[in-house]
């Protein structure tokens, strides 16, 4: 794995690096590469074009380990506002049974899981009211995985609600030991499960350390998800893992349109292009808003080509006259 990811995800957890970070104007330009903006109004032109191309998207409101009732309550409201403003942006026509085009993703955490007292049925009761809008607006709901500590009282929420909202996603994590059982529990009719790597900084003890070992469990998790009888999202950007998807999907009777491809915003962005336009379901992670130093330092943890790029534009590419990269560069290695 990146031998520098333990360092940059300590750093995700580091006060200081975060002050030193964010207060630079340069970051606020480099991160714009995978945040294209702190507001819906920033949001809305992404969205559109992102729709327009063929793609599909799920909109992330950045936000996590929330401690404080307010901030929680705040959190569903915009996200209640963002599935409005969704619904309305989505105009095409779809087949019976086909996927949703627009979907939201949501950190349980950021909707009150780590509160103090009662914070799991709080936050079991936040995404209950999210889902109830999404059910309204013709948009779909996943749960984001986050550090091992939440995972079982985040598929106690999803196992909870799922009786209501059967289409209700969620996110398994293959670098965890534990999750070829949880693919075996939830690849059951319907289920909607995003498979992907994982982000976290995880012990030893519950997690896979080495590259080889967390893909080799993903393609495991993967194989047990394509043969069972649910809806399979790749979340991957890596090539092999890709085609293995597509692989596997002939090899268990699949269809194009029963599974997907998921990948971020800002990477890869001409291999989303060609899957979407070869036919495949492609589904574009978005993520918004004002706390995006923790998104930032996993991305950069995930890929060496994304710490590359994020210090090339610290240290090499600069504006002669004031010291600041270039922003009409800036601007043209965003495309």
């Amino acid at each position: 794995m990146n031998p520098l990811r333990p360092v940059i995800l300590a750093a995700a957890a580091s006060p200081r690096m975060k002050r030193a970070l964010t207060g630079t104007p340069v970051t606020a330009e480099i991160v714009r590469r995978f945040v294209p903006g702190e507001s819906r109004a920033e949001l809305a032109p992404v969205v559109r074009a992102l729709l327009d191309s063929g793609r599909l998207i799920s909109i992330d409101y950045l936000g996590e380990n929330t401690t404080d009732r307010a901030r929680a309550d705040a959190t569903v409201a915009e996200y209640l506002s963002l599935i409005n403003e969704l619904a309305a942006a989505d105009r095409s026509a779809r087949p019976d049974g086909a996927a949703m085009p627009v979907e939201v993703s949501v950190k349980l955490s950021a909707l009150g899981q780590a509160l103090p007292v009662d914070g799991p049925a709080i936050a079991t009761d936040n995404l209950r009211t999210v889902c109830t809008k999404a059910a309204e607006a013709g948009v779909w709901v996943t749960v984001d995985a986050e550090d091992h500590t939440t995972t079982d009282a985040t598929l106690a929420a999803v196992r909870e609600l799922r009786p209501e909202f059967p289409w209700l996603g969620m996110v398994l994590q293959s670098y965890l030991h534990r999750t070829r059982d949880d693919c075996a529990e939830f690849a059951g009719p319907g289920s909607r499960i995003r498979l992907c790597k994982g982000a976290y900084r995880e012990p030893a003890a519950v997690a896979y350390q080495r590259a080889v070992e967390v893909t080799d469990s993903y393609l495991r998790c993967l194989e047990i998800l394509m043969r069972g009888r649910g809806y399979p999202m790749v979340a991957s950007h890596d090539p092999a893992l890709v085609s293995a998807a597509q692989r596997m999907a002939a090899e268990s009777g699949r269809g194009t349109g029963e599974f997907e491809h998921q990948m971020l915003y800002g990477v890869r962005d001409a291999e989303q292009l060609r899957l979407a336009r070869a036919g495949h379901p492609m589904r574009v992670y978005v993520p918004y808003g004002d706390e995006w130093y923790g998104y930032l330092t996993r991305r950069l943890a995930e890929r060496p080509a994304n710490l590359a790029f994020f210090l090339r534009a610290l240290a090499g590419d600069r504006d002669q006259t004031s010291g600041l990269p270039s922003r009409r560069r800036l601007r043209r290695s965003h495309r």
